[in-house]
């Protein structure tokens, strides 16, 4: 099974675009191979266009600065180095496997909303997609915690996203890959491969995208 894991940086682009993005975004995802694509930081409006391309279903979960919604995508969805993270935040999973089920648990409220979604398929396994605090340090191991908790009677576990540390280590679980910040786990999986993919200059984020086999 491919996982890719990618924070989109509210839709904006390093150095800055000063444009609209969604249809690059969208593009370049589309373009790659992969099963479940887990996304941080998506603009909450987003999501259905890029499963659309991709030719995938979703699921999503609101994150951060979603108050008055309307207004500030007016304003992101023309311009979004504007509003940079104000333009509203989100957590979506795409999948072009079948899903049979979803979770979300809110991880905290302070300083900013953060959760860890997943997506449960047809053989059991679940496929959960984090976003840890940034800070204090203390909350962002909180926030790993508890996502691990909320999955630890899964026998088969796929943990991926941005967990704003560099190192990542949780009892239980795999470190099957990573980049920087962002890190894949796993209970039950091994990995087969590992990449980090070029975006160009979509993101402050490089994609990474791991294939995973059955342990044993």
């Amino acid at each position: 099974m491919r996982v890719l894991i990618w924070n989109l940086f509210h839709g904006r682009a390093v150095p800055p675009a000063g444009r609209p993005l969604l249809a690059d975004y969208a593009t370049m995802i589309a373009g790659w191979r992969w099963d479940l694509a887990l996304l941080q930081e998506v603009p909450p409006w987003w999501t259905p266009d890029l499963a659309g391309a991709a030719r995938a279903d979703h699921r999503t979960a609101l994150t951060s600065r979603n108050w008055w919604l309307p207004l500030r995508r007016a304003v992101a969805s023309r311009a979004p180095d504007l509003l940079k993270a104000n333009g509203g935040g989100s957590n979506a999973i795409l999948a072009r496997i079948p899903i049979a089920g979803h979770r979300c648990v809110e991880l905290t409220r302070r300083p900013e909303r953060r959760v860890a979604h997943g997506i449960t398929l047809d053989d059991g396994t679940w496929v959960a997609n984090l976003h840890a605090s940034l800070q204090p340090t203390a909350r962002t191991h909180a926030d790993i915690e508890r996502a691990v908790a909320t999955w630890a009677d899964a026998e088969r576990l796929i943990l991926g996203g941005d967990f704003n540390l560099r190192r990542v280590d949780a009892p239980g679980l795999d470190h099957i890959a990573g980049h920087y910040v962002d890190h894949v786990l796993a209970r039950g999986w091994e990995r087969d491969s590992a990449e980090v993919l070029d975006a160009g200059h979509l993101s402050d984020h490089r994609p990474v995208r791991v294939t995973l086999r059955l342990a044993g």
